[in-house]
Parts: structure tokens; C-alpha cells; sequence
């Protein structure tokens, strides 16, 4: 092992004598591994591993500066997009084919294309580093970095935007995570690849003080008390449910409906003096399907025993449209919310691809979008802020409802149904966003879902309450909700992501002035010469 660290010191290493395109490979499973474990050993299963992830994101800018052009970075970095992706959204595979039917080699192929797709963009970004970075210890990481950071941006947002896995869900836990309240996820990863980037540079151009600032950063950010901007504003005791339906069985009439209506009725029924909070879809049907009385039973229930529920449930009809909806229970007037980020393929349909949709047996359609910062539900003086499945990945989104600190959510509330994707890790991928939301704006997060995870997290992402995944139950607890404004949700609500584009562009012309710096230098000395 000492040989080869040596080596790498020297830059004549050849890691594990493997050729650069399974280097690349071996980089992005890594990165995968570090984003959210999901082996049982090693370390504890279904948690970030931070300090795995420096490693591996040092390793890919290594790769990117030993290439040999700005094409082999560009082949390399598809490699490790493809395995990286692939690694972080397999089971994809799940829902396309356990539960759609389609064909297994159709589902494989679908699930790498989509990888690949998405990984363009670092392939992208791999080849403008290689192609136009400063060979500069200290601003070629500082372009990498941005470079990287647009490709996450782009990779989130174009086309609707899937930004599941980004580098910066590593950093729940750790010193970057006191980042959060400041520069939220996107900053954190762009942070943390600076910092990957310049133990990479210092050891190619063997200039051992480009570490110096990456190493104060992180001892600063291990010792310093982290800031809090939010204070409580009180507890309310809440009933999470947790269904456990099948997923072949959620939407037949014959099994899983009836099932449902009446465990949930009972629950709703059962709980008083709480906030109850049902999942995704928790009653299948629309209302003016439900068995008559059904929902007004409900509703006076709630009404009697002075508590309240926040029920999922689809909306609409054939004729005006259906919505993934979220409904108040037990306070009036009446309480709406309706999904605003819908799920490709999943909720809608992109043009040139409903052959693809026809081809698995799951209910898909075009649902209606809801509108962005729609308002809380209000009880006991909390405003509690619904979202729905994985809207919760997309902070800049749930920023726009802390415009006015008078209305800004106390408390979110995400409901989801992960049951498509089975017992994989996507159930701990997706609690580690909502963790990232509860430190980006120092809000507790309630999570209500149909298998897993249904859990209670404060303000600083730790879980206070859980259900075990794949059971049947109802968690009982208390939230603590939270009021004022970070920094993250004060510029992220007025400005969405053209300050990251913005900070992008800035370093991007700082390794521009510094390349031109240096090519004039080098002229000016071969002319004396």
C-alpha cells in the first residue's frame, strides 16, 4: 500500500494496475457507496458516509487531470456518470418491472439509458475542465468545482429536474452539513468537491500548501458551534400511519381499497386530540368514488374530537383533470394541497413516450400540477407545510412558501409512497433529502409513508421518532415546530438557483483572468529568453 501512495505522490500511479476507464468506474461506485450505504457491514447500513465521499470525488479530479485530452476525460467521466447513476437509482428496476411487468432486459436497458442521460452532464463538465481550467493549484479546483456544480444544477432542474443522489445528500452528517442553513445542498457539494479537488491538484503538482485551505475549512467547520437562526414555537402531538399496502395489491379494487378504506377510517377514527398524517394516496379512490357518507364520516369525526388529519388522496375527474392531493381534516374552511413537481412517466407523460408508459401495467397518467408556496395548514398555531413523495428533493421549490416569515411553514410535512421500489435503499436515499431540507431551513420534518421510512425529525435532522419499515402501525409522538429564517430560505425563496449559476460564472472567469495571467507570463519569458 505504501507503493502506491508513493506513486501517486510521484503522479506515476496506476491504481490497482486497472486501466483509466474501470478507475473511472470504480470512482463512481464509490461516490454512489458514500452518498447513502446500502450494504449491511462496514458501516451502518442506510446512512451518508461523508468522509468516503472526499476520497472518491478526489479520485475522479485526478483522473480528469491526468487525461490525456479533454475527450478521454470526457470518455471517463460517462463511465463513472453511467456506474454512478446506475448505482444510486437501480431500483428503478423495481417499480418498471416487479410491478410494471415490463421485460427485464427492456427495464436494465431503460435504466442505464436514463443513467447515461444524466451523467451527460458531468461528462460535459469533465471535458470544459480539461479543456479551458487554469493549470493553477489553487484555481483549477475552483473551476472544477463550478464546472461540477452546473452539472448538478442542469442534471436537477432541465427537463423537470432529477437531482436524486447529488453529491451534497453525503453531508447530512459531518462538518460540511453547518453549511446547510447558509448555502444549502447544492453548496455543500460544490464545497465538498473544492475540497476533493484540491487534495487531487496539490498532489499532481506535488505543491502540498494547495491542501492548507480545503483543511482549515473542514477543522473550522468540526469545531466551530454551528449557527441557529430558527427558535420553538411550540409542540403539538401528532399520529403518523403507516398502511403498509401492498404495492400489487394498492390499487385493486378486490384486495388492497377496501383494505385500506377501512384501516385508515379506523386510525382516523381511533386517534384524538392529534394531528394524524395518512400517506401518499392512503385513501385510493377520488372522493366522488368512496362509499357514500365516507368521507363526511371522516370529516365530522375529526370536527368532534378537536384534532385534525392531513390525508393523501387523488383528486379531480375525467373531465377536469386529477391532481396527487393532500387533504385537511377537522378545521375549516376546508384544506387543499396539490402536488406541484410531478413524477415523469409517473405522473405525466413526456411527449414521444406514451409507447413506453403502454408497455407496463401501472396506474399512469397526466395528473394536473398544483401551484408553487400554496399555504399551510393551520392548527393549534402551527402552519404545517405538506409535500408530496419526492418534492422534497427540490429545496428551491419548498423556499418559495418563506417569502413573508409571517406565513413561512413552522413544520413540513412529506407523505409519500415508496412501496413501487420494495425493500432497497431508495427509502433511506430519500430520508437523507428530507434531512438536508430540515437542516437547510431548521425545520422539523414529518414523514408519513405507506412502507417506509415513516419517521419524526427536529429541526436538526435527527430522528426522534420511528416505525419499523414494512410493518403495519401508527407512530405517536411530537413536533416541535420552529419559526424564523435561515439565510438559505431567505435567498433561495427570492432568487431560486441563479446565485449558484451566478457564483459558477464568477469562478469560471476567475480561472479565465488567471490562464491569461499565465499565458502572458509565458510569453513574456520565452521573449526575454
Amino acid at each position: 500500500m505504501s507503493r502506491v501512495w508513493a506513486g501517486m505522490v510521484r503522479g506515476h500511479v496506476r491504481y490497482l494496475a486497472l486501466p483509466a476507464w474501470a478507475q473511472w468506474g470504480l470512482a463512481g461506485l464509490l461516490v454512489a457507496l458514500a452518498t447513502c450505504w446500502p450494504l449491511d457491514g462496514g458501516f451502518p447500513e442506510g446512512v451518508p458516509v461523508w468522509w468516503l465521499q472526499l476520497p472518491g470525488m478526489a479520485w475522479v479530479a485526478h483522473l480528469c487531470l491526468r487525461s490525456a485530452s479533454p475527450a478521454a476525460a470526457a470518455r471517463g467521466a460517462a463511465v463513472f456518470g453511467g456506474v454512478w447513476l446506475t448505482a444510486t437509482t437501480w431500483w428503478l428496476y423495481v417499480a418498471m418491472h416487479t410491478y410494471g411487468g415490463l421485460p427485464a432486459v427492456l427495464t436494465m436497458l431503460a435504466v442505464l439509458a436514463l443513467a447515461l442521460a444524466l451523467g451527460g452532464y458531468y461528462t460535459l463538465a469533465m471535458y470544459a475542465v480539461r479543456r479551458s481550467a487554469a493549470a493553477n493549484v489553487w484555481v483549477w479546483p475552483l473551476q472544477f468545482a463550478a464546472w461540477w456544480l452546473m452539472a448538478e444544477l442542469a442534471r436537477a432542474n432541465w427537463l423537470t429536474g432529477f437531482g436524486w443522489g447529488a453529491v451534497g445528500y453525503a453531508h447530512t452528517e459531518g462538518p460540511l452539513a453547518a453549511l446547510a442553513p447558509w448555502i444549502g445542498m447544492h453548496g455543500i457539494g460544490a464545497v465538498a468537491v473544492w475540497i476533493a479537488a484540491s487534495f487531487a491538484a496539490a498532489l499532481y503538482w506535488r505543491r502540498w500548501a494547495g491542501m492548507l485551505p480545503a483543511l482549515a475549512l473542514l477543522l473550522a467547520l468540526w469545531t466551530l458551534p454551528r449557527a441557529e437562526f430558527t427558535h420553538a414555537t411550540g409542540s403539538i402531538p401528532v399520529a403518523l400511519l403507516q398502511g403498509n399496502i401492498a404495492q400489487d395489491q394498492k390499487f385493486e379494487a378486490g384486495s388492497g381499497v377496501p383494505q385500506a378504506l377501512r384501516w385508515y377510517a379506523a386510525q382516523l377514527q381511533a386517534e384524538q386530540q392529534v394531528l394524524v398524517v395518512a400517506p401518499e394516496t392512503a385513501i385510493p379512490l377520488v372522493p366522488m368514488d368512496l362509499p357514500v357518507g365516507y368521507w363526511e364520516q371522516l370529516h365530522q369525526r375529526r370536527l368532534a374530537d378537536g384534532g385534525a388529519a392531513l390525508v393523501g388522496i387523488p383528486m379531480g375527474d375525467a373531465v377536469s383533470g386529477y391532481t396527487n392531493s393532500v387533504l385537511g381534516l377537522g378545521v375549516g374552511p376546508d384544506y387543499r394541497y396539490d402536488k406541484h413537481h410531478l413524477v415523469p412517466f409517473g405522473e405525466f407523460i413526456p411527449p414521444w413516450f406514451k409507447w413506453f408508459t403502454q408497455l407496463m401495467k401501472i396506474p399512469l397518467g397526466d395528473f394536473l400540477r398544483g401551484g408553487l408556496g400554496q399555504p399551510s395548514f393551520v392548527w393549534r398555531g402551527q402552519r404545517l407545510a405538506p409535500n408530496i413523495c419526492y418534492e422534497d428533493l427540490y429545496g428551491e421549490e419548498l423556499g418559495r412558501r418563506f417569502l413573508d416569515a409571517d406565513t413561512a411553514p413552522n413544520i413540513f410535512v412529506n407523505i409519500s409512497n415508496l412501496g413501487w421500489f420494495g425493500d432497497t435503499v431508495v427509502l433511506d436515499q430519500h430520508l437523507q433529502i428530507s434531512r438536508m431540507r430540515a437542516l437547510e431551513f431548521q425545520r422539523p420534518f414529518l414523514r408519513a409513508t405507506n412502507t417506509g421510512s415513516t419517521q419524526i425529525l427536529d429541526y436538526q435532522a435527527h430522528t426522534q421518532a420511528q416505525l419499523a419499515r414494512f410493518t403495519r402501525g401508527v407512530l405517536h409522538g411530537s413536533v416541535q415546530g420552529r419559526a424564523g429564517i435561515t439565510p438559505f430560505a431567505w435567498w433561495i425563496g427570492r432568487f431560486g438557483l441563479w446565485p449558484y449559476w451566478l457564483l459558477a460564472g464568477v469562478l469560471l472567469l476567475l480561472g479565465r483572468r488567471a490562464k491569461a495571467i499565465a499565458a502572458a507570463a509565458a510569453h513574456s519569458a520565452h521573449a526575454g529568453s
